[in-house]
């Protein structure tokens, strides 16, 4: 059975007289360790769906079912628990605790998990070597780069070792040498440590990383292929990036 089955789901907004529906009817079946890649212009519900399948927002009609559990039907409660122990979330602008250290805030996540101190500590130092950052679990954002930052916050998303990575633009607000180390980066995770990952971007050429490419239009989800994704790998065929 696929690891995510979206079953018919619908979502709308109501402004003034109007009935904004960004996603409708919309169907998709996500297979354990697959990257997909969701495009579409300025408001037609790429981080929407991002947010309904990360369990954030709540649709109006259909179902999202995540490892045989059915998230669109649990209550709040349970499904904050849910959510905590089984989403990992990469934002464009790295959301980082200014006051915390890389450490910390790769921590953070852990923290709403039942989990011992030794063990919190394993695993973020596991995440953090995964992204090459290690060496700089004591500094703080001011004293990173934006890429570095942006690794960070990777590293805070994978941490939990969750079902599923969701990326709302996660290069955004880089430059375009730092954008393709950065999707290397997703590339090798989705590979190597066969995490699930959903992405939405703007970007054509960022989207090619994925396995299959999604297209919103009009609410509806089109795919836009499935061939063989593209390896950006200037940097990524020396090894590690270089941020």
């Amino acid at each position: 059975m696929s690891l995510v089955i979206i079953n018919n789901l619908t979502k709308q907004y109501h402004k003034g007289g109007e009935t904004i529906t960004p996603l409708d009817q919309v169907s998709l079946q996500i297979e354990q360790g697959e990257f997909l890649s969701l495009m579409g212009a300025s408001g037609t519900g790429k981080s929407t769906l991002l947010n309904l399948i990360a369990s954030i927002d709540h649709p109006d009609s259909g179902s999202i079912i995540v490892d045989g559990i059915e998230i669109t039907a649990l209550s709040r409660s349970k499904l904050a628990r849910w959510r905590a122990a089984n989403m990992g979330y990469i934002f464009q602008t790295h959301n980082l605790v200014p006051v915390l250290t890389a450490y910390e805030n790769v921590e953070l996540p852990l923290l709403l998990l039942p989990m011992s101190r030794a063990e919190r500590k394993k695993r973020v130092e596991v995440a953090l070597q995964a992204v090459d950052l290690l060496d700089r679990a004591d500094h703080y954002p001011r004293q990173m780069s934006g890429g570095q930052e942006q690794r960070v916050g990777i590293a805070r998303a994978i941490v939990k070792h969750p079902k599923i990575v969701v990326a709302d633009e996660p290069t955004g607000d880089l430059d375009p040498e730092t954008s393709e180390q950065i999707l290397n980066l997703l590339q090798r995770l989705n590979r190597e440590l066969d995490i699930t990952m959903l992405m939405v971007t703007h970007d054509s050429e960022a989207a090619q990383v994925a396995d299959r490419q999604f297209y919103l239009d009009h609410g509806k989800l089109v795919l836009v292929n499935d061939e063989k994704p593209k390896a950006l790998a200037t940097t990524a065929a020396h090894g590690k990036e270089q941020l």
